[in-house]
């Protein structure tokens, strides 16, 4: 039987050879190579078997098997691909393997979690003394937030909600731009609001919300708006909305899983402007910042409110308001900030703009590239990193992205922009070059590489 170092020393091999791959391996596997999934079907084995023959089988049906979302080829989601600094660190985290609730669980997470706290604030440029909880998704962040400025909306209007739950309470409405991200409908459904406490704002062509039709707001509105909608990369004219929900006494969130990323720039912060009005902030590590999974932010201004809302203090285990099992939804929690942490201090403020501002130059580029090409019409106004495209000619836009994705070079998925199909390019990650962005524009206008 191997040993624990041999099982790891064989994984880390497995995993170098799988990066040294990632640039030529088909992006998306071919009916052939899903077909080989079904050699994972099995009864639960009665007794222990060989880990070493399970991570052949891992490595040999699994790597085959994964869209190649790591590599320069994958344009499919805002998912960067992790930067090596950053995996890393993750590295250590896995075999640290801390339960990073408090300073007494993980005295290292709890610093630099800390620490990269600070640093998110620094770099975003929002009110440094806002609280930052590393949470699992923009999902699990949104929920907290949410949770957080309804119980404090409430609390002001006197209502204790840990103590008289929501039965009779004044009703919360909540207005929400009318292409808001599905996440934020997900976490506000679980919270328990139903379609009749939310108010839809109207949007623009662009995607942003027509501020002379945001509706009514006052001290019982949560107001979400968004920095870089998901099809167009639009951002909402914070200025003038949050100004408008801070003069109502509402509590205004945004949600920047990807473009609040824009702010730590120089080129591209003016489409940030008035963001730090806001109470709070979601966003995402895995995204922009090119860390692994699970690192998302949870930001709040009033690092006391969403410690109030999230706290899990129990008799066996209770820590500082400011301990991460008290500021985010979980109790036992990975160290997911520290890969945070990793990829700002290897990057740093001029890394991080450099990284943004290279990705905004690639996809105006792309889109230079395809437009009016090969049946392709590029309908959004490229603000961001997105691109978004109809079809012209006999294919529709699942043809086309069918056709193209089939061919393994490339991967995008569809969307559907002011109910007609489409689809979409997202530029993210850390590898892409000018060199695989001018390969991907000959790919999907049908030329010779």
């Amino acid at each position: 039987m191997a040993t624990e170092h041999d099982l790891i020393r064989d994984a880390d091999e497995r995993a170098r050879a799988y990066l040294k791959s990632v640039a030529t391996r088909p992006v998306f596997p071919d009916d052939g190579d899903l077909a080989k999934l079904d050699l994972f079907d099995e009864p639960l084995p009665d007794r222990p078997g060989d880990a070493a023959l399970m991570l052949d089988q891992l490595d040999r049906v699994g790597s085959v098997n994964t869209s190649v979302s790591t590599g320069p080829n994958y344009f499919g989601f805002v998912i960067g691909g992790v930067l090596p600094a950053a995996a890393a660190a993750d590295r250590m985290v896995s075999v640290w393997d801390q339960c990073a609730s408090s300073f007494d669980n993980s005295p290292v997470a709890a610093k630099l979690e800390a620490i990269a706290a600070d640093w998110v604030l620094d770099i975003l440029d929002l009110p440094r003394l806002s609280a930052v909880g590393f949470g699992t998704s923009a999902t699990a962040c949104a929920l907290s937030c949410l949770a957080a400025a309804r119980r404090e909306l409430l609390s002001r209007k006197g209502w204790d909600v840990d103590k008289n739950g929501l039965t009779g309470a004044p009703e919360i409405k909540v207005v929400t731009s009318e292409l808001s991200h599905i996440t934020i409908f997900k976490a506000l459904r679980i919270l328990g609001f139903g379609e009749k406490q939310i108010i839809r704002a109207k949007t623009g062509d662009d995607g942003r919300i027509i501020v002379k039709s945001l509706p009514a707001l006052d001290d019982l509105t949560i107001l979400c708006v968004q920095a870089g909608e998901v099809n167009s990369g639009a951002f909402d004219p914070f200025q003038d909305v949050l100004g408008q929900a801070n003069h109502a006494g509402a509590w205004a969130h945004v949600d920047g899983a990807f473009g609040l990323w824009a702010r730590a720039t120089t080129s591209h912060k003016h489409l940030t402007g008035g963001i730090e009005l806001a109470d709070s902030w979601t966003t995402d590590g895995h995204k922009w910042l090119n860390t692994p999974y699970d690192s998302a932010m949870a930001i709040v201004k009033d690092a006391s409110v969403l410690a109030r809302a999230m706290n899990a203090d129990a008799v066996y285990a209770t820590a500082e308001s400011h301990a991460q099992k008290n500021l985010t939804l979980e109790f036992s929690r990975r160290a997911r900030g520290i890969a945070v942490w990793a990829a700002l201090k290897t990057l740093g403020r001029q890394g991080v703009a450099e990284m943004v501002e290279r990705h905004c130059r690639l996809a105006q580029k792309l889109a230079l590239g395809i437009d009016g090409k090969n049946g392709i019409k590029v309908i959004n106004e490229v603000v961001l990193n997105q691109v978004l495209c109809a079809t012209t000619g006999a294919e529709t836009p699942a043809e086309f992205m069918a056709r193209m994705n089939g061919t393994g070079k490339i991967w995008f998925g569809p969307t559907m922009w002011r109910g007609k199909p489409a689809f979409r390019l997202s530029v993210s990650n850390w590898r892409m070059t000018e060199k695989d962005m001018d390969r991907a524009i000959k790919v999907l206008t049908d030329q010779p590489e």
